[in-house]
C-alpha cells in the first residue's frame, strides 16, 4: 500500500512537471511578445500558496495586496506577475492582461495588453505550450531510447479461437509449403503495414486503429519456413474489450512472476500451483528446461516450450526443471497433459464469439471448482455439480455463464448435486442473487477431471477451425438426448472422466483416417456409447444403461483426428511477457528514434478521435485524470524507463487536446486568431461567447462520462 501511495505521488508530481512545461511555454512566448502576465499558475481553484518579485510568498495569492500597493501607489519594485500553486492538482493556466479563455469579454487597451499584441504574435503564444508538450515529449523519448526502454517483442505467444489470426491465410503460403492457416505461437511479425515492428504494442495500436473493415498487412518469419509469410488480416471486435484486435497474445518468457507479498497473495498463488500440477515452483524462478523425464531434457528458451514439448509427448507426462533465483537449485516438476478440444462459437452474432469447448458436441457439466482461488458464496460449496441453473439443465460452462447473466440483479434458482459419501450425491436448492456485473460468488470449473457427466448438445455451433463459417448441427445433437447424460462406455471400453472420453473418441477418429501413402478422404465412422442418465439413485440401486451411436462425418473425422494435447493451466497465469530492449546504436539515432515516436504518437491521438466518431473506438476506452493517474502508478512500479515513456506519451497526447479546434483550448483560439489575422479584425464576441459555451458543455461532459467509467474501472 505505502508503495503505490509513492508511485502514485511520483505520478502526480510528474503530471505537475508536464503541465509546468506546457504553461512555461505559453509564459515565455508571452513575455517575449511583450504581453503582460498577470498569473502563472500550477492547478485550478484558490491559491494554496504564491510568490510575486518585490512581495516574495505569501500563503494563498497576493493579488489583493499587490492591488492595494497599485492603488497606494507603492507598487515599484513589485512585478506584475504572480505564480502561483493551486488547490486542485490537475491543470494549470497563464492569464495574461486582457485574455480569458472562458470570458471572451474580458478584454484591455492597454498596451502590454493581449489585444494589443499583433495576431501572428498571439498565435505564437497560443501554440508555445503545444510546442514545449513535444519538445519535452521527443526529448523524455531520446532519454529512454538511449538508455534502452524495456518494451514486449512483436512475437506471437498466443492465438485466440476464431479470430482473425487464427483464420488468416499467407498470400505466399503455397510457395513456402505452408498448409496451415492463421499464425502460430513463436511467429516473428517484422513488418506491419510495410514499416518495421519493433515492439508487440505497434501490433495493438495497429489494430485498435485500424478503419472498420480495413485489412492489415504484416509479414511474419516463421522457424523452419525459408522466407518471410505475407499475411492480410481484418482486425474484430473482441467481445472482451470492445476493441478492435486480431486475437494475438504476447510471447512469454521463462521467467516466473511475481507478485507483492501479502497472505492473501500467497494463498492464492499455492492453490493456483496445486490446481496446474507445479506445486513447489516460486516467484523469480526459471524455468530452465524441458523434457519427457529427468534424464531426457532440452534447455528452455520461452514458456512455450511447455506447450511444444506437451504436444510432442503425444499425451504422456513431461518433467519441467526450474531454477532457483541462486541457479543453485533445481527444481523438477512432472505435468499431466490435456486433451485438446474442439473449439466452436455458439454466438448467432457473427461480431461476437461465445467459446464452447466440445468434442463432437460433448461438453463437460459446469460445477464449482474444487480447488478455488477465492471461496464460493451463497450457498454454493467447492465441487458442487449444476443440476438447474435458471431454465438450464446440466449447462456447460458457456451454458450456464449465458444463463446467469441473462438473470442480473436478480435471483436465479439453482439446484446442485453435492457429495455426501462414496458414490452417492444429493440435491440442494439454492436462490442465489446475480449482481451487476453478471456473477453469483463462484470460481468456474467443469467435471472433464471427475466424471462423464455431459451436457445436452446445442442445436447448432460453428467450428472455429473451419474455413466457411457455418453454423451446423454437431454430430452428439442425435445421440445425447437428455441433459446430464453419463457415458459409461466408448466402443465397448470403460471411460471414467471426461478426459477418457474425448481420448477414445480421438483413438476412433484417427483409426477412419486412410493410411500412410492413401490419397483417400477419411471416412465417416459410427461410435457406439454406453449411457445412463443422471438420475439420483440410492446405493447400490442398479444403473439404468442404453446404447447410443455417435456417427462423425468425414470432416468431423479430419478435425477430430488432428485435436493435440495441451497444459492444464495458461501459460501467461505464470510466467511473465517476453522482454526485448529498444535502444539507439548513438546519440544522433536516440534523436531519429525521439522524433520519430513523437510524430507517431501525435498522429496515433489524432487518429483516436477519428475512430471515436466511426465507432471502432469508443468513449469507454478514453481515459481521463483519474485513469491515466491509474496506469501511471502501474507504470511507475515497473520502473522508471517505462515512467518516463509513459509521461511522454501523455505529453503528446496533452499537445494534441490542447490543439484541437474547440474554442476553450488552444487550437479553438488558434482559429479565431486565423481569422483576425485574415480579416483584420476580431470574432465578434457574440460567437466567441456560444462557441466557448458549447465548448465547454462538450468538454465538461467528456471529463464526467471518462471520469465516471475511470472510476467504475477501478472497482
Amino acid at each position: 500500500m505505502l508503495t503505490t501511495l509513492l508511485d502514485l505521488s511520483l505520478v502526480i508530481i510528474a503530471f505537475g512537471l508536464i503541465i509546468f512545461f506546457h504553461e512555461l511555454g505559453h509564459f515565455l512566448a508571452a513575455r517575449w511578445a511583450g504581453i503582460r502576465v498577470i498569473a502563472f499558475a500550477l492547478g485550478f481553484g484558490p491559491a494554496v500558496a504564491s510568490y510575486r518579485k518585490g512581495m516574495g510568498f505569501r500563503r494563498g495569492s497576493s493579488g489583493a495586496e499587490y492591488d492595494r500597493c497599485l492603488a497606494e501607489e507603492r507598487a515599484a519594485g513589485m512585478s506584475p506577475t504572480e505564480y502561483r500553486l493551486n488547490y486542485l492538482p490537475f491543470g494549470g493556466y497563464v492569464k495574461m492582461l486582457g485574455q480569458d479563455d472562458m470570458d471572451p469579454r474580458y478584454v484591455s487597451t492597454a498596451r502590454d495588453s493581449y489585444q494589443s499584441c499583433k495576431p501572428w504574435k498571439r498565435m505564437v503564444v497560443i501554440s508555445a505550450g503545444v510546442v514545449a508538450n513535444l519538445i519535452i515529449a521527443a526529448t523524455l523519448f531520446i532519454i529512454v531510447f538511449s538508455l534502452g526502454l524495456p518494451t514486449e517483442p512483436a512475437k506471437v505467444g498466443s492465438i485466440a479461437p476464431g479470430s482473425a489470426a487464427s483464420k488468416a491465410v499467407a498470400s505466399n503460403a503455397s510457395a513456402l509449403g505452408v498448409t496451415v492457416p492463421g499464425l502460430r505461437p513463436g511467429d516473428v511479425i517484422r513488418t506491419i503495414r510495410g514499416k518495421p515492428a519493433t515492439s508487440f504494442q505497434d501490433l495493438v495500436l495497429a489494430s485498435a486503429m485500424a478503419r472498420p473493415g480495413a485489412a492489415i498487412d504484416l509479414t511474419v518469419e516463421r522457424a523452419g519456413v525459408s522466407a518471410p509469410l505475407a499475411f492480410s488480416m481484418t482486425p474484430e471486435t473482441s467481445a472482451i474489450s470492445g476493441m478492435l484486435e486480431l486475437g494475438i497474445g504476447p510471447a512469454y518468457s521463462t521467467r516466473v512472476r511475481e507478485f507483492e507479498p501479502s497472505e492473501r497473495n500467497l494463498a492464492l498463488w499455492k492453490a493456483g500451483t496445486k490446481r496446474a500440477g507445479l506445486t513447489g515452483i516460486e516467484p523469480g524462478m526459471r524455468l530452465a528446461s524441458v523434457g519427457p523425464s529427468v534424464d531426457e531434457q532440452t534447455p528452455a528458451t520461452s514458456a512455450q516450450d511447455i506447450a511444444d514439448a506437451i504436444r510432442a509427448a503425444g499425451g504422456k507426462p513431461i518433467t519441467l526443471a526450474f531454477a532457483g533465483a541462486d541457479a543453485q537449485r533445481i527444481l523438477f516438476v512432472t505435468i499431466e497433459p490435456r486433451g485438446e478440444l474442439e473449439e466452436a462459437d455458439l454466438d448467432p452474432d457473427p461480431k461476437s464469439v461465445r467459446i464452447f469447448e466440445h468434442i463432437a458436441g460433448l461438453a463437460p457439466v459446469m460445477i464449482v471448482a474444487l480447488d478455488p482461488p477465492e471461496p464460493p458464496k451463497q450457498g454454493l460449496e467447492p465441487g458442487d455439480v449444476f443440476a438447474r441453473l435458471g431454465a438450464t439443465e446440466y449447462p456447460s460452462v458457456p451454458q450456464g455463464i449465458a444463463e446467469i447473466q441473462s438473470h442480473k440483479q436478480r435471483i436465479i434458482p439453482v439446484v446442485v448435486e453435492r457429495a455426501q459419501g462414496e458414490g452417492y450425491t444429493t440435491r440442494v436448492s439454492l436462490s442465489p442473487r446475480v449482481t451487476k456485473a453478471g456473477v453469483i460468488g463462484f470460481t468456474l470449473g467443469d467435471t472433464r477431471h471427475s466424471s462423464t457427466l455431459v451436457a445436452l448438445p446445442p442445436e447448432r455451433l460453428r467450428p472455429l477451425s473451419g474455413e466457411t463459417g457455418e453454423f451446423v448441427v454437431p454430430p452428439a445433437g442425435a445421440a445425447i438426448v437428455r441433459p446430464g447424460t453419463r457415458i459409461l462406455q466408448v466402443n465397448g471400453a470403460a471411460v471414467a472422466n471426461f478426459g477418457e472420453v474425448r481420448n477414445a473418441i480421438v483413438d476412433a477418429a484417427r483409426a477412419a483416417l486412410p493410411g500412410d501413402g492413401d490419397l483417400q478422404p477419411p471416412r465417416a465412422t459410427a461410435i457406439t456409447l454406453t449411457v445412463s442418465p443422471s438420475l439420483e439413485m440410492e446405493p447400490g440401486v442398479p444403473v439404468p444403461m442404453e446404447t447410443v451411436t455417435l456417427t462423425l462425418s468425414p470432416d468431423d473425422v479430419a478435425r477430430i483426428a488432428a485435436l493435440s494435447w495441451e497444459p492444464r493451466f495458461a501459460i501467461g497465469e505464470f510466467f511473465e511477457m517476453e522482454e526485448t530492449i529498444l535502444k539507439a546504436d548513438n546519440p544522433l539515432h536516440a534523436v531519429g528514434m525521439g522524433t520519430a515516436e513523437t510524430h507517431r504518437w501525435m498522429m496515433m491521438t489524432y487518429a483516436t478521435f477519428v475512430r471515436l466518431f466511426e465507432g471502432s473506438v469508443k468513449v469507454e476506452h478514453l481515459k481521463g485524470p483519474v485513469g491515466i493517474a491509474h496506469i501511471g502508478t502501474v507504470v511507475a512500479s515497473q520502473g522508471t524507463l517505462r515512467l518516463l515513456f509513459f509521461l511522454a506519451l501523455v505529453s503528446v497526447n496533452l499537445a494534441v487536446v490542447n490543439f484541437l479546434p474547440l474554442p476553450i483550448v488552444d487550437g479553438g483560439q488558434f482559429l479565431f486568431l486565423v481569422f483576425e489575422q485574415i480579416r483584420g479584425k476580431p470574432v465578434p464576441i457574440a460567437f466567441q461567447n456560444l462557441a466557448t459555451l458549447a465548448g465547454l458543455a462538450l468538454i465538461g461532459c467528456m471529463f464526467l462520462i471518462v471520469t465516471f467509467n475511470d472510476i467504475r474501472g477501478l472497482f
